[in-house]
């Protein structure tokens, strides 16, 4: 499935729920769903800088695809962090490196949160694009 039309489902998905509360324990499953990052990787070095919360995200490259996994200590940043892991992991760099993120704005994601967490939205998604261009670059 492409970056898109994962991104197009996650849309569909938001505009299921009526109010944002609906959409916040939405977020808070999926952080459950997270596919967690191995204890190895908890440390300073995966941190995302930018995040109020800890943040921590580990690219793998294999196969000329990057597969993401994540961990935060806090339960909505965990919920952000799945569903930036669930659109980028397993495509190419650049496919992650040509990827708009127009779908955090059309579910409204952006403008519902605090802005130092929609400052870690940013950092997060900037992280990714660091690992893919690095592999892009090999």
């Amino acid at each position: 499935m492409t970056i898109e039309a994962i991104q197009n489902q996650i849309i569909e998905e938001f505009s299921l729920f009526e109010d944002w509360m609906q959409r916040y324990e939405y977020m808070i499953e999926l952080g459950k769903s997270l596919p967690l990052i191995a204890e190895q990787y908890k440390t300073d070095d995966y941190l995302i800088k930018g995040c109020q919360s800890q943040v921590w995200l580990h690219a793998d490259y294999q196969e000329g695809k990057v597969f993401f996994t994540a961990d935060s200590d806090a339960i909505i940043t965990k919920g952000i962090v799945a569903l930036l892991v669930r659109v980028y992991s397993g495509h190419t760099p650049e496919e992650i490196l040509a990827a708009k993120t127009d779908f955090i704005d059309q579910i409204g994601l952006k403008e519902h949160l605090s802005p130092t967490r929609a400052n870690g939205l940013v950092s997060m998604l900037e992280q990714m694009r660091r690992y893919a261009l690095l592999q892009a670059k090999k």
